[in-house]
């Protein structure tokens, strides 16, 4: 029995030998299991889809996406100069627009002091962007980067400076068609605005303070934007890529090269708040301006304000009365040849009860100009019915 009994040094010797095997085997199992995670990794589906016919996926980002992308897009984009004259009364020198600035460039909104008393005239230049949208040479861009304009200088991506002619705009929305003589143009993809949602990859391509073919890359960060300088029926895209003056009229991009709007303001007095006029949009009203050279656009010519508990208490009416209140009727409107009043609410539309201004404004544009509509009113607590005739809204689209 003495013969199997270890010495210290045997059983020291022994031990060790095993605590090696042990670390051996932990050290194994660690490698062994980082490769097999590695490899899971390495090999799960990317995401399907094409950008640019490149074989990139679509919606998951490479070294050369934005590149590819920018590249291929920068074929339509141009650069639109204008030469105009302003007029400057009695000393007036206010910028156009506190809270937005429109993206023309410094050299043309600051103003130098004039006396008192006296008109004066100054001759600026503004810059812009725009798209080709037909091979044929028509351009879309923003209403404001050409209005009042006397010379339009159009600078094609490969140099060639061509003078642009304006065959049609819209004030409402803030879009414009200008046209060049040329052919065999590229012309941008278009996408659709209503599959945009927040949080996708965007990509702002144009002119910014003269600096040309500058591209940046953002998210989209909200829909459906209302701002007053643009107009309160156009629900903009907000956009964090970085846009300044000179972006106007030109794209906001998607991950797939597409364009989903079209750059048109951005917030002053933040950074990186940008809004594009949604493609959708722009679509119908150039499909609109090429065919009739001007927008037909039904309106009533009344001032609206959302009802609530305190107004109808106001007007000397149920707590829980439901509609929109008149506020004002356009004297050269179309309403005002009809029985409504300030103060009216409106109820119902063809029979179907009114909420908010905004369901008054979805009714009234699915109905052409010339067709009429039947209100129901509550005037002081009594029920009138009245009719109205749709009219045209006032255009500056001309051809």
């Amino acid at each position: 029995m003495n013969k199997y009994r270890l010495n210290p040094f045997q059983l020291l010797l022994l031990t060790s030998a095993f605590l090696a095997m042990a670390m051996f085997g932990w050290l194994a199992n660690q490698w062994y299991g980082s490769r097999s995670i590695a490899s899971s990794l390495d090999e799960k589906p990317a995401v399907t889809g094409n950008i640019q016919g490149k074989g990139v996926p679509s919606g998951f980002l490479t070294k050369n996406v934005i590149s590819d992308i920018a590249d291929e897009a920068l074929k339509s984009v141009v650069n639109i100069d204008v030469k105009s004259q302003a007029t400057i009364p009695d000393a007036d020198y206010a910028l156009p627009f506190k809270h937005f600035e429109f993206f023309f460039g410094e050299e043309m909104s600051p103003f130098k002091m004039m006396p008192r008393g006296k008109k004066q005239f100054r001759s600026f230049s503004g810059a812009g962007s725009g798209v080709i949208i037909r091979a044929d040479g028509y351009i879309l861009t923003n209403n404001h980067v050409i209005k009042d304009a006397e010379d339009i200088q159009v600078t094609l991506p490969d140099g060639r400076k061509l003078k642009g002619e304006v065959v049609g705009r819209d004030s409402f929305t803030d879009l414009a068609l200008v046209k060049i003589k040329a052919s065999n143009l590229p012309v941008a993809k278009f996408g659709k605005s209503d599959r945009v949602r927040p949080g996708d990859w965007a990509i702002a391509i144009g002119n910014p303070l003269g600096l040309d073919h500058t591209v940046t890359f953002g998210i989209v960060s909200a829909l459906g934007r209302s701002l007053n300088d643009i107009g309160p029926n156009v629900d903009l895209i907000q956009t964090d890529a970085a846009i300044n003056p000179g972006n106007s009229g030109g794209p906001l991009l998607n991950i797939d090269g597409e364009i989903i709007g079209l750059n048109t303001v951005m917030q002053g007095n933040a950074q990186n708040i940008g809004f594009a006029i949604p493609i959708d949009v722009a679509r119908n009203v150039v499909e609109q301006l090429l065919a009739d050279g001007k927008i037909a656009r039904p309106y009533l010519g009344i001032y609206m304000q959302n009802m609530d508990e305190k107004m109808a208490r106001s007007l000397g009416l149920p707590a829980d009365t439901a509609g929109v209140v008149v506020a004002k009727v356009s004297p050269e409107g179309p309403a005002a040849g009809s029985d409504l009043h300030v103060g009216d609410v409106i109820t119902r539309i063809n029979g179907k009860p009114i909420k908010d201004g905004k369901q008054v404004q979805s009714i009234v544009r699915d109905h052409k100009p010339g067709e009429k509509i039947n209100l129901l009113l509550n005037r002081n607590g009594s029920l009138i019915a009245s009719e109205v005739k749709i009219g045209d809204y006032p255009s500056e689209a001309k051809q």
